[in-house]
């Protein structure tokens, strides 16, 4: 009899040490999230705001705006001042015109003599055969050699005042061009001014970053912003992080990119997670008061960050705990 009560003793041990081997873990951690706080680029009234504690938000999504009216106005009065400056450019084109129909009426004009001394030349031609031919006096040859001569001249001058116009040309392009650049010179602080405005009216729309969800909301419509003031925070709640801590001792069983089973719940109803270590502190520190109990506060531990994948379940502050 005593002998049965001793095995039932030691039956009721094991089982015990073998139920608490069971929901042993080898370390606990609180889960965290990747957060964003989103701040103001532009000084204002905040005129929209559609976002709520809690939305999920897409990269890159609108989610407000704030008043940039003044801006718009700013911008409007630049566009026209640097349109005004470009009514002011100089334009050679009437001069020039005037200038081209001069070698017009030149090459028109050589045209007509290059035709006349043709025809001296068949002139000249027929007299030296007549004078041989002792038909012709001599001084008729003299008087078509000079006409010819007369001629070769007039070419000669007309071709020169074609060069002289085209001179004149290229010089009145040439001097307008540098008064133009002076004035030109004008638009481009003005343009960059207009694009600054570009710039400033792009901040006043609240463009989303990142994909995340929002987790607190500091600012409503209508209320007053400025640069730097945070409007919401943003959080990634579909990939948490369980910072957890771990011995020395136990350093040696893990290392960075393994996959390790996390658990959430009460003991005997957790859920049960995959994860990944992504992050091993290589600086020791005291044990957080949160996570163990008085007696083991004084021990050294190491920080481990395990990135887990999000069904909905898992909330930042919640406590998980890890088996390698």
């Amino acid at each position: 009899m005593n002998n049965l009560k001793l095995y039932i003793f030691f039956g009721i041990i094991g089982i015990l040490s073998c139920g608490k081997n069971k929901n042993a873990y080898d370390a606990t951690g609180v889960f965290e999230a990747n957060e964003k706080i989103i701040s103001a680029e532009a000084t204002g009234k905040i005129t929209e705001l559609s976002i709520e504690e809690g939305d999920l938000v897409n990269a890159n999504q609108l989610v407000g705006k704030i008043d940039g009216s003044n801006l718009d106005i700013q911008k409007a009065q630049i566009e026209s001042t640097i349109d005004a400056v470009a009514k002011k450019q100089n334009d050679a084109q009437p001069q020039i015109s005037i200038l081209t129909d001069q070698i017009k009426v030149q090459q028109e004009q050589i045209k007509t003599l290059q035709v006349q001394y043709a025809t001296l030349e068949k002139e000249k031609a027929r007299t030296e055969r007549l004078i041989k031919a002792d038909a012709a006096p001599t001084k008729q040859l003299d008087d078509i050699v000079a006409q010819m001569n007369v001629i070769k001249q007039q070419i000669q001058t007309a071709d020169s005042q074609i060069d002289l116009v085209k001179t004149q040309i290229n010089a009145q392009k040439s001097m307008v061009n540098i008064q133009n650049r002076g004035i030109l010179s004008e638009q481009k602080p003005l343009k960059d001014k207009a694009n600054q405005v570009d710039d400033f009216l792009k901040k006043c729309q609240i463009i989303n970053p990142i994909k995340g969800t929002v987790l607190v909301k500091y600012a409503e419509k209508d209320e007053i912003t400025t640069v730097g003031k945070a409007i919401y925070k943003l959080g990634d709640l579909e990939n948490m992080i369980l910072r957890a801590y771990i011995t020395d001792s136990q350093l040696g069983s893990v290392k960075l990119g393994q996959t390790i089973k996390v658990f959430v719940g009460p003991i005997g109803g957790e859920k049960e997670y995959s994860g990944k270590i992504t992050w091993i502190s290589d600086k020791a520190e005291f044990t957080p008061k949160t996570i163990q109990t008085k007696e083991e506060r004084a021990n050294l531990v190491y920080a481990i960050k395990v990135a887990v994948k999000n069904d909905g379940f898992l909330k930042i502050g919640m406590y998980g705990d890890v088996r390698f």
